[in-house]
């Protein structure tokens, strides 16, 4: 897929960024150069690779699971700037 200005421009646009008239041919070359490298990954064989979560081989961490003391609403929220009926308060955001 080859990414012409018409739709760099629609790109920028759903990204809400802010992109002039003449930085749009640029825009276009380096989504183009992503996309190139894409395809270029998409080829590399990795049926045989089993899935890690790093680099270097380690094993994660393990603790023991118990029950911590609770109860501690009140210090927790002594942080808040804002709280009602112990919960945090936050402003509304949706209408």
């Amino acid at each position: 897929m080859s990414i012409d200005t018409k739709i760099a421009a629609r790109v920028a646009k759903l990204a809400r960024i802010a992109v002039p008239e003449a930085e749009l041919p640029r825009l276009a070359g380096e989504l183009n150069g992503i996309l190139a490298f894409m395809e270029q990954l998409n080829e590399v064989d990795v049926e045989e690779v089993e899935p890690m979560t790093s680099v270097t081989p380690q094993r994660l961490k393990r603790r023991e699971d118990v029950v911590t003391d609770g109860d501690q609403q009140e210090a927790v929220l002594a942080n808040a700037p804002d709280a009602r009926e112990g919960f945090f308060a936050v402003p509304k955001v949706v209408e």
